[in-house]
């Protein structure tokens, strides 16, 4: 079961993820930057979403769709960070 603090840790890097790449990480990368085995990294992700943390995982996959305002997903909603487009919002 993962701590409150890796929870935390791993929403930040999915959230900075998607701000500097415009999608979401897979829980490979995850669980690399916490330093963490590839399994652990999997239930991390399955974890935040099941503890509340705004987002969701695209169905019966390990593959982060959105973490809002984010979205891997295209959506209507385009937004731009810091004057560069690319992003797609919820």
């Amino acid at each position: 079961m993962p701590t409150p603090q890796q929870l935390e840790l791993a929403h930040n890097f999915i959230l900075r993820h998607l701000m500097g790449k415009g999608y979401a990480p897979f829980y490979t990368e995850v669980a690399a930057q916490l330093g963490v085995s590839m399994e652990e990294g999997r239930q991390l992700v399955h974890e935040l979403i099941k503890a509340g943390v705004p987002g969701f995982l695209f169905p019966e996959t390990d593959h982060i769709v959105a973490m809002p305002p984010f979205s891997s997903l295209p959506t209507h909603n385009r937004i731009s960070i810091e004057g560069k487009p690319g992003w797609y919002a919820q």
